[in-house]
């Protein structure tokens, strides 16, 4: 019987492990064997999925990049050993994100077909890049891409396929349960990873500049970190900042306007999912003008395409859509309507379609 056997480097609660976790259980549901290998230690969106095999290898993140590049390339080499044990000829390797290579090195040996699924663009420095991408330009057999976008900027080989990240069923049941409300006070929402290249610092500015409305932060990090990178800033009053959230509805119901302030010149948003999520909940979305973003947001019909530096431009959008009932309700719908072409149907069938034709 064909195994699937995954690989995934950093189990958190991103976007990249979160859609696996959309994979893996598309491939349980219809029976095939499936194996995931992700490092240990920590929770996160792969964590306990039923009827899939865990297998860890060792990994640990660190905020020094000297050290974080020792570890990645050493949780490689590991990797790579323990998939020599383990793989099957007959296996497919399916590499999610374009880093971990041990896997692609060690699926190549055993002659196993390889498949990547690439998130990114904005891997630094360019020399990693270079190495990484090259890994999987010579060992895949087909690579997966989560954006139009994205596809053209990185086209590495011949056999290469689009499957835009979709929402979950059980989000989508939850989501179309709600019912929109005025707020008395409007409430503009992002979710991110703590990085100054996802625009955390320009969102800092925009709630200074904009004091009539409320602004909530959640980021993927602890309140540790949250203090640390904070540390000497001021921040407003209408301004909450939350730590890792495992349940972001809250957020979505409460807000009327989701953002995303990604530096274009540092980040590249390839898909944007938590944009998406907002527009399940008919929020009008504010994003970059660069990127697979722009696949889901099209200017002046469900959102805005403004670059992060242009606090003024942003600021002038954002009244313009919460001071307009109109405006605000045709976005809204034009939102909805959007988010309902990026269903889990869609991603079934042409996940098991990528695997099925190699």
């Amino acid at each position: 019987m064909k195994r699937i056997v995954a690989i995934h480097l950093l189990n958190d609660y991103s976007g990249s492990p979160k859609v696996l976790m959309q994979l893996l259980k598309a491939w349980t549901k219809n029976g095939i064997d499936t194996h995931l290998f992700t490092s240990g230690g920590r929770t996160g969106f792969l964590s306990d999925i039923p009827n899939v095999k865990n297998h860890f290898f060792w990994y640990r993140f660190s905020p020094s990049s000297w050290v974080r590049i020792a570890n990645f390339f050493v949780s490689q080499f590991l990797l790579m050993i323990k998939l020599l044990f383990f793989l099957k000829k007959q296996d497919i390797v399916y590499i999610n994100t374009v880093l971990p290579f041990g896997a692609a090195i060690a699926g190549k040996i055993k002659g196993c077909k390889i498949i990547y699924h690439i998130h990114e663009t904005s891997v630094k420095p360019k020399i990693f890049k270079n190495f990484i991408f090259g890994m999987a330009k010579r060992t895949a057999d087909k690579i997966v891409f989560v954006s139009d976008y994205l596809l053209q900027q990185e086209s590495l080989i011949d056999r290469q396929v689009l499957l835009y990240n979709v929402l979950e069923s059980d989000f989508t049941d939850q989501a179309d349960q709600f019912q929109y409300v005025e707020k008395p006070v409007p409430i503009v929402l992002m979710i991110c990873s703590l990085k100054i290249y996802k625009g955390v610092n320009e969102f800092l500015e925009l709630a200074k500049k904009n004091n009539s409305y409320l602004f909530k932060l959640v980021v993927n990090a602890s309140e540790k970190e949250i203090q640390e990178y904070f540390r000497g800033k001021t921040i407003p009053e209408n301004l909450t900042i939350y730590p890792t959230q495992t349940n972001t509805h809250p957020f979505y119901r409460e807000a009327s306007i989701i953002v995303n302030l990604s530096h274009p010149d540092l980040w590249v948003e390839t898909f944007g999912l938590t944009i998406l999520e907002g527009m399940r909940y008919r929020l009008p979305a504010i994003v970059p003008p660069v990127g697979g973003v722009t696949e889901l947001v099209k200017d002046g019909k469900n959102g805005f395409l403004i670059h992060s530096k242009d606090i003024n431009e942003l600021s002038e959008k954002m009244s313009y859509i919460l001071s307009n009932a109109h405006v605000y309700q045709s976005l809204s719908e034009a939102s909805y309507q959007t988010s309902l072409l990026f269903s889990e149907t869609y991603f079934e069938k042409e996940s098991l379609q990528i695997i099925s034709n190699l």
